[in-house]
């Protein structure tokens, strides 16, 4: 039923569950493929930088967030693939999932700045309002 699966992802517990759903879902359907999508916001990426300005490794942390999901798709013999975006999550992964046609996005319920969804809305939220296409919002 559903192919095309596009995952996000931040590193959330809340983004672990919705992987867990995105893979049982890809399970179900043979010859699915699943998309795993990170999204680094231009915000947190100046303050990744400034942070770890004398490491190597800047990208480490933003690595260890896809970990979790790149590692249950692998153990669950899943076909999948990861992306990394640029932008404001919401509306990225919305331009995203709509230009690639997918059948389904499967989203955490919370991410991992509780303040920022608080004032400004969630991602989730703002996915489901504008996919063109079913959205899966895991609690």
């Amino acid at each position: 039923m559903y192919n095309k699966i596009l995952l996000a992802t931040d590193g959330s517990e809340h983004s672990k569950r919705a992987a867990e759903n995105a893979i049982h879902i890809a399970k179900c359907t043979e010859g699915s493929k699943l998309e795993i999508v990170y999204v680094i916001a231009a915000d947190k990426a100046k303050s990744d930088v400034l942070s770890n300005w004398n490491s190597i490794d800047v990208n480490d942390s933003r690595k260890e967030r896809i970990k979790v999901a790149e590692n249950m798709a692998k153990e669950s013999g899943v076909s999948f693939n990861i992306k990394i975006l640029h932008g404001e999550p919401g509306p990225t992964i919305v331009e995203y999932a709509n230009k690639n046609n997918f059948d389904v996005v499967v989203i955490g319920s919370r991410g991992l700045n509780g303040l920022q969804e608080f004032v400004l809305g969630s991602v989730s939220h703002k996915v489901a309002k504008r996919a063109n296409c079913p959205v899966l919002i895991v609690k």
